[in-house]
């Protein structure tokens, strides 16, 4: 097909909707990796240290969106140090010389400083997404900077960051002729809000679907942007603390019926009892009810909010729902796709707790159930077999029990039964979180049947180095392997280390992986990044007395064209 014109070839290309398929076409001759590099307009870069931002710009010179992730996924548990690195600012410079066309940028556990903030919004005048998502560094003056400069801005999404509140009303910073919004998100933000400033730039936003505002926004305030705003799709509450004898909450909830396109529905963060009477209009509409940061609300009032919820396809809640309230769920939502349970109190799990009662019965009454976020109090074989049984179709299944050591409280048996069921019924099965009592059987039947596995992780798991080999040898698909308080060593990261430059990432922590190791590694594979996170009082860098034989506290191996980054801190070594 080299002979067709190059204007064909882009547009057949523009129907390959994954990078991974236009990743695969460029490879095939020179001129189809020519017409790819140059109709290139969304690039995603997994690892931000992976290749280095001029590399990537120049060589998608006509790029318009970019997605980038910065720190390893266990910084969301606090186990990847503050400063380790993942800055935003050198990808920042690099469009701005190369790509001045760039109209999106995504970013998710970056360091982003207001600085680099500012330089964005006045760089690219063609600005219109902004998304960041677990990110810090940054503070109210740098969304004011966004706000003033970026004039044509559709989206703003702040997703679960560090923002420092500088007491800056950056809403009031977006100009008067500013109509173009499409979704807001700053629900992550503590400080307060400009009621008014808030009502007008909703009002004057025809196009805005979706808005997710911060628990600093009152009942008074929300019911105003509801009337205005009757056209959204997508809403997150303020605070939701309203009588329901007064004239407010009749009037929140006359202005909730009226909102026939409500499809999205989270928020609530500070709600009275009896409160969710008032969002029942827009119950038999909802498709998504996220209820995971509203633990005011009784399990009681829940539980009658989603038998309302005939249409839901994502539902978000705390483990105070219990397995009953779960069983209400698996009768009323049968077009349920996606759940995800929360621990509503990590270090206090009892009655309160769904267990395995609650899992069975969501799965025998959700059968288009393909993905799970479950932190229960136990679990038994016997479910995860049921499970299996009833939802092969499931591509996420991350299941966490509070005790991590917790076994089979039926039988006092390992789960690996369970989990083999799993891995064997879910063919499609993506990606797998698994805890509990585990030894080194239930990586075997991962390494066996997990074929089309990309994102594994295991914690306080197996019992030698075997289970890790199996993993590596069987899971060709893997892209990237998290391990925590696992006894898996050096025999087992020296097995296959070809395997490594096949998958993105390896992070190991608290296991028994050797300095020696972790040598042995770098010098079979230069083309790894192999990185240990030393934060122990008094041993900022590597020095050559420190024996092969210490044992690394927390160890991240990644590909990389880029070579060692430049910008590690001392207590991060680089082999």
């Amino acid at each position: 097909m080299t002979y067709f014109p190059e204007e064909v070839v882009e547009h057949i290309f523009d129907f390959l909707g994954s990078h991974r398929d236009r990743n695969a076409v460029s490879t095939v001759c020179k001129a189809w990796y020519h017409v790819e590099r140059l109709s290139r307009r969304n690039v995603f870069v997994g690892n931000c240290y992976a290749i280095r931002p001029e590399r990537v710009m120049a060589r998608f010179p006509g790029m318009k969106s970019l997605s980038v992730k910065g720190k390893p996924h266990f910084a969301d548990y606090n186990l990847v140090p503050y400063d380790w690195g993942g800055f935003a600012l050198p990808w920042i410079k690099a469009a701005v010389r190369r790509c001045p066309g760039l109209e999106d940028l995504r970013l998710k556990r970056m360091v982003v400083t207001d600085d680099d903030l500012d330089l964005l919004a006045r760089s690219f005048p063609n600005f219109r997404s902004l998304v960041l998502v677990s990110c810090e560094g940054f503070s109210t003056d740098g969304l004011a900077a966004i706000a003033t400069y970026c004039r044509g801005l559709r989206e703003l999404d702040l997703q679960e960051n560090e923002v420092e509140d500088h007491g800056r009303q950056w809403l009031s910073c977006f100009h008067e002729s500013c109509t173009s919004l499409v979704s807001l998100n700053f629900a992550c933000l503590k400080g307060e809000v400009n009621a008014g400033v808030l009502e007008r730039l909703v009002a004057r936003c025809p196009n805005l679907r979706s808005l997710k505002l911060n628990r600093a926004v009152s009942v008074e305030s929300l019911n105003e942007i509801v009337a205005r705003a009757p056209y959204l799709v997508d809403l997150g509450t303020g605070s939701f603390a309203v009588d329901h004898h007064t004239d407010a909450y009749q009037r929140l909830m006359n202005s909730f019926s009226k909102c026939k396109s409500l499809s999205s529905l989270s928020g609530f963060w500070e709600a009275s009892p009896h409160c969710l009477d008032a969002v029942y209009p827009v119950c038999i509409n909802l498709t998504v009810l996220n209820m995971s940061y509203a633990p005011a609300i009784q399990a009681d009032d829940l539980i009658k909010l989603i038998s309302l919820c005939f249409k839901l396809q994502k539902l978000w809640v705390l483990d105070c729902i219990g397995d009953k309230g779960l069983a209400v769920v698996a009768s009323t939502c049968k077009e349920l796709q996606e759940l995800r349970v929360f621990p509503s109190d990590i270090y206090g799990a009892g009655a309160t707790s769904v267990t395995e009662e609650g899992l069975v019965a969501i799965s025998s009454g959700c059968p288009k159930l393909n993905s799970l976020l479950y932190f229960c109090y136990q679990m038994t074989n016997a479910a995860l077999i049921t499970v299996a049984k009833n939802c092969p179709h499931f591509t996420r299944f991350r299941l966490c029990i509070l005790d991590p050591w917790k076994p089979d409280p039926v039988t006092n048996q390992p789960l690996d039964e369970g989990f083999g069921a799993i891995v064997r019924s879910c063919k499609n099965l993506r990606r797998l979180s698994l805890s509990g009592l585990l030894t080194d059987q239930v990586f075997l039947y991962i390494g066996l049947y997990a074929k089309c596995l990309e994102m594994l992780s295991i914690a306080f798991a197996g019992d030698s180095d075997k289970g890790m080999v199996c993993i590596l040898k069987g899971c060709k698909n893997l892209r990237k392997l998290e391990i925590r308080d696992c006894p898996f060593g050096d025999i087992a990261l020296l097995n296959d280390v070809a395997k490594y430059e096949t998958m993105r990432s390896l992070w190991m922590s608290s296991c028994d992986v050797t300095l020696g190791g972790c040598k042995a590694l770098a010098a079979k594979m230069p083309r790894l990044n192999v990185e240990i996170i030393n934060e122990s009082e008094g041993t900022d860098k590597l020095e050559e007395n420190i024996s092969d034989l210490h044992k690394v506290e927390k160890m991240y191996v990644y590909r990389t064209v880029a070579g060692p980054r430049n910008d590690a801190p001392d207590f991060v070594w680089t082999l």
